[in-house]
């Protein structure tokens, strides 16, 4: 016997091109715009007034609100209506006035962003950025191209990341803060340009880290960030102490990859190891 399943609901104000690729139970709302090129995985739904252009793919069950545009090309003055992409993964809620844009042949043709995120209201995601799984963008949030943003991190409200930033997994972003430096993995920043101020310890406490490993964590931090000795140094230091640690690792092999941006560090007279 075969088994019903669900067709996609079109609401009949909604434009939606035919060469589309729609799946099954996908909800496409009044006044949306679908463009050719665009692939809305199952489940997708497009509550209202929702543009989704370009080449663009919407993973399963992913929410996109009012007023979002989403796919259309990158703002940037050598893009030449390459077909660049965005994707984004499954279950992420994109929330009003989101904006995000494609790749461009400067990048990898390709902006993404994971699955499970949260996009809150009126955050943009610039061309060529990767935002990993799980991560949160909270209102206002502007993040220039090319950035990239590891698992977990969260970002607070009208906080703006300069382009080639890389931020560190589980890593906390205070609101309105001006991020022009790399984040390390569970790092805790803010300020008008931002300064690290610590471990993002309330956030590693709600992912369910252990004491020993959150009590690793800040003695590694405290040696890394200690006035004697050069920072390759340093790290070496830790490595040999603390190397069994994958979160200490996290943040050592961070600090050793390639990066055309500074790393973020602490005031010379604040480099205490809470959060």
């Amino acid at each position: 016997m075969d088994i019903a399943r669900p067709i996609p609901k079109v609401h009949s104000t909604a434009i939606v091109d035919p060469a589309a690729r729609i799946a099954e139970g996908v909800s496409i709302g009044p006044y949306c715009i679908v463009g050719p090129n665009v692939d809305l995985g199952t489940g997708v739904q497009l509550v209202a007034h929702v543009v989704v252009d370009g080449h663009t793919s919407v993973g399963a069950g992913t929410v996109i609100h009012p007023f979002a545009s989403i796919g259309l090309p990158p703002q940037h003055l050598k893009y030449h209506g390459e077909p660049s992409r965005l994707i984004i993964g499954a279950n992420t809620v994109i929330r009003e006035h989101v904006t995000m844009h494609t790749g461009t042949a400067q990048g990898a043709m390709e902006t993404r962003v994971g699955s499970h995120c949260f996009l809150m209201v009126g955050s943009h995601v610039a061309h060529d950025c990767v935002i990993e799984d799980h991560v949160i963008l909270t209102n206002g949030v502007a993040l220039g191209g090319h950035v990239h943003i590891g698992e977990y991190a969260i970002l607070g409200g009208l906080s703006g990341v300069h382009q080639f930033v890389r931020i560190g997994k589980h890593a906390m972003v205070g609101g309105k803060t001006g991020v022009d430096s790399d984040i390390i993995p569970y790092g805790s920043v803010k300020g008008n340009r931002a300064k690290l101020v610590g471990l993002n310890i309330i956030g590693l406490k709600r992912r369910g880290f252990s004491r020993d490993d959150m009590r690793t964590l800040r003695a590694a931090y405290g040696l890394l960030f200690s006035q004697g000795g050069t920072l390759a140094e340093r790290l070496n230091e830790v490595v040999d102490l603390y190397g069994t640690n994958a979160g200490v690792m996290d943040i050592v092999n961070f600090i050793r990859a390639d990066s055309s941006r500074a790393l973020c560090t602490p005031h010379a007279a604040a480099n205490g190891n809470g959060g």
